[in-house]
């Protein structure tokens, strides 16, 4: 035959091709689980599904004997379960990978062939080297063991499993229980009784704390095992608050608990209004622009005075309109960050808030200068309707609006708020493909205006790319509008392409050389180029 032998590997056995494990599923059921030839019969069906994995501790009562012959070891013998590691421990190591198939009360003998059970007499020597072992074992529990950084150094062994999906973050503030010991028991720190609070990007006591929270859920108990450099490193800890010293190079043991977070979210990129939030609410929406909102909440002064409250006490939840200076621009940005039925701690720094001005409410006097602190629950909302649900007709008298209402923000100065309504204009008429043509003759205008409207706000904002964006945008649909071009230009010139600068200059000059608008902008910014 001419054909040629194109393969690179040897073919497979006929009995490692024909391999499937069996896995026993009803009492007295028996299977092979490896091609090393473990076999499992199964004498009494758990609970649950959840099984160990390789690295748990594991709780169990067994018996091991040699196939046909007597019996050399027995957790009875020393009155009490066997307490090991799954994977690690000499006795039960060849039966690992039937191990990892039991669920909690689970019964089962494992049949382990000699190959699996090298090393066994070091522990009982009469064992002869080629017998098949059989272990009968019984699942009473097991405790999760996390490598927690991966390399040995924090061993998390977790005792209560919480329930709660989300987990901290580095970002976010935590309360946590502890007790923390030496190997020999001594009690080295505590916590409060009611806990300590921090954030996890700050830390706390030691590295390992802040390093494991990350890893727990709400609620979640743990023990961990930290080696030094986790612990207190290579010089320990002097005796403090009543406790004694932390020995050099020390491993410690803690006991941890998380008690409770609040997810931290910065609502404006100077940071000076924070949002920690309790309760994270329900779905997906949020408050847009216009958006009728309905909260309760109380106000209260870094003292903790109560300043202002609403919702509460039998009244009505507080009714406004997101975004329209309604409430004090800090409560306002956070709500519109928040989902229904989120309850959240919003820090509002006084730029945000009452700003250098004193202001008398009806239950207390607020200083100049104050920071607030407003806890908050978004009890419900009515969003703006979607420009998905208008009609032609209403999506452009809703675009109309809404930039009359971005140059009234832009004469006072107020640019963020004035972007926001342009961009929603623009956003309103976008999809123009149900439009009249005269309705498309109005809904480009309201892009082009809109777009170049929102790039002056950028240009102020000092958001140089987005206004650039933006004026690309105008100029996909006026490609000689020259305002796009300059604005453009300008943009160009802040972020340093100074090449696209100049190109946009020339075209604007080409397109209309005696504009007398600019000249002196023009100038400026040619000279710079």
């Amino acid at each position: 035959m001419d054909d040629i032998d194109e393969a690179t590997v040897p073919p497979k056995s006929e009995q490692e091709e024909e391999f499937r494990p069996y896995y026993p599923e009803k009492a007295e059921d028996e299977g092979v689980l490896t091609k090393d030839g473990l076999k499992k019969k199964l004498v009494r069906v758990g609970a649950g599904w959840e099984v160990p994995e390789i690295g748990d501790e594991i709780t169990v009562n067994y018996t091991a004997s040699v196939l046909g012959g007597s019996q050399f070891a027995s957790s009875t013998d020393k009155g009490e379960p066997l307490v090991v590691v799954v994977g690690k421990d000499l006795i039960l190591k060849g039966c690992t990978e039937g191990l990892i198939t039991m669920r909690k009360g689970e019964t089962s003998i494992f049949t382990v062939p000699p190959t699996l059970t090298q090393g066994i007499q070091d522990l009982f020597p009469d064992i002869p080297l080629e017998a098949t072992l059989q272990f009968q074992v019984e699942l009473l529990s097991w405790f999760k063991v996390v490598d927690v950084c991966g390399d040995g150094g924090i061993m998390k062994k977790i005792l209560y499993k919480s329930g709660v999906l989300e987990r901290a973050e580095k970002k976010d503030e935590v309360t946590v229980k502890y007790e923390l010991k030496l190997e020999d028991g001594t009690l080295v720190a505590k916590s409060p009784e009611d806990g300590v609070e921090f954030l996890v990007s700050d830390g706390h006591l030691c590295s390992a704390i802040a390093k494991t929270v990350v890893t727990m859920r709400k609620g979640e108990q743990a023990i961990l095992r930290v080696e030094p450099k986790y612990a207190f490193g290579e010089t320990g800890r002097p005796a403090q608050d009543g406790f004694p010293a932390v020995p050099k190079k020390a491993i410690v043991n803690i006991s941890l608990e998380l008690v409770a977070y609040k997810l931290l979210e910065y609502v404006t990129d100077d940071m000076l209004v924070v949002k920690k939030i309790t309760s994270t609410g329900m779905g997906f929406e949020k408050p847009n622009s216009g958006t009728t909102a309905q909260i309760r909440y109380i106000a209260k002064l870094s003292n903790g005075t109560i300043f202002d409250k609403k919702g509460y006490d039998g009244e009505d939840p507080f009714e406004f309109k997101v975004d329209e200076e309604q409430v004090i621009e800090g409560l306002d940005l956070a709500v519109a960050t928040m989902k229904r039925g989120e309850v959240a701690l919003i820090i509002i720094d006084h730029e945000y808030g009452f700003g250098n001005n004193q202001t008398k409410t009806d239950l207390a006097v607020v200083p100049a200068k104050s920071t607030l602190y407003y806890e908050v629950e978004v009890v419900g909302f009515t969003k703006v309707t979607e420009s998905w649900d208008m009609e032609p007709e209403e999506k452009l008298v809703y675009a109309a609006k809404r930039k009359e209402e971005g140059n009234a923000y832009f004469k006072q100065g107020k640019y963020q708020r004035a972007s926001l309504r342009y961009d929603m204009a623009a956003k309103y008429v976008e999809f123009d493909s149900t439009f009249t043509d005269e309705q498309k003759k109005t809904g480009k205008f309201f892009k082009v205006s809109c777009h170049l409207n929102n790039a002056a706000c950028k240009l102020k904002l000092k958001e140089y790319r987005e206004a650039a964006n933006l004026c690309s945008k105008v100029l996909k649909l006026e490609p000689n509008n020259v305002k796009a071009l300059f604005r453009r230009a300008q943009a160009y010139m802040e972020t340093l392409d100074l090449d696209l600068a100049e190109l946009d200059l020339k075209k604007a000059l080409e397109i209309d050389p005696s504009n007398g608008k600019h000249p002196i902008e023009f100038i400026k910014i040619w000279t710079r180029v």
